[in-house]
């Protein structure tokens, strides 16, 4: 048969060179694994679990992007604004808020933007 492409040589040729692609894929999930458990790692540092929030809690709206005309100095606007109630919870990270008229930003703002509203006690 002297057709036949298949010879002993090319073959075992063919075969170390799968073996080795193998080998080399093996490497490269075994480091993107690694590399993505310390991404995991350095990114969960700085996380923290996000609160509960529900229909009705009253929260307290950051003034960080928030323009005020009458106000010239910056340092000495409030962090927060006056508690708001919660309307609806559109996702873990997302709600509306019922807010006045007067305050002209969008109703639906980043929890980050919120701060869980605490009654304060009279002395």
């Amino acid at each position: 048969m002297e057709g036949n492409i298949w010879k002993k040589g090319k073959v075992e040729k063919v075969t170390e060179f799968v073996e080795r692609m193998k080998r080399v894929q093996e490497e490269t999930e075994a480091a993107l694994k690694k590399a993505q458990e310390e991404m995991k790692k350095y990114v969960n540092k700085k996380r923290k679990e996000t609160e509960d929030w529900r229909k009705g809690d009253k929260v307290m709206l950051s003034t960080k992007d928030l323009v005020f005309k009458e106000r010239l100095m910056r340092k000495l606007v409030e962090r927060y604004v006056r508690p708001y109630e919660i309307k609806e919870v559109v996702s873990t990270n997302v709600v509306k808020l019922r807010l006045p008229s007067l305050i002209r930003i969008h109703l639906v703002v980043n929890v980050s933007q919120i701060v869980q509203y605490k009654k304060q006690v009279k002395r």
